[in-house]
């Protein structure tokens, strides 16, 4: 390959976007954040939510989440969390895509919360 190829390959490949994602992090990671503050965006049902959550915790169903995404910051970091990973895997994608830059997915979700012990409001 001729250098001066080579050089205008890297240069394209150092101007594309890149891929914005999300980061999963453990609910001790996510305790850590919510004693200091951190918004935490719960996308289970209602009922779910009155069983448990994350003191602090903004309701916000996933199956909502779409019409009402508005609600949530975009100059914070975001956790989000479900009963076990699932639900907030897909939430934490679909704000990524609609461009926020701090999205954690809590991994376990409700159920890796309550065995660690951490408290939860009813």
């Amino acid at each position: 390959m001729r250098p001066t190829l080579l050089i205008g390959l890297l240069a394209l490949s150092a101007c594309a976007p890149r891929t914005a994602t999300y980061t999963t992090v453990s609910v001790q990671n996510l305790r850590a954040a919510q004693q200091k503050g951190a918004y935490v965006l719960d996308v289970r049902t209602d009922a779910e939510y009155q069983e448990g959550h994350v003191p602090g915790a903004a309701l916000l169903p996933l199956a909502d989440l779409g019409a009402r995404m508005n609600e949530v910051p975009k100059d914070r970091p975001v956790y989000v969390i479900c009963r076990s990973g699932s639900r907030s895997a897909q939430a934490s994608s679909q704000l990524v895509k609609a461009g926020y830059m701090q999205v954690f997915n809590v991994d376990g979700g409700m159920n890796a919360w309550t065995r660690a012990g951490y408290p939860a409001d009813r």
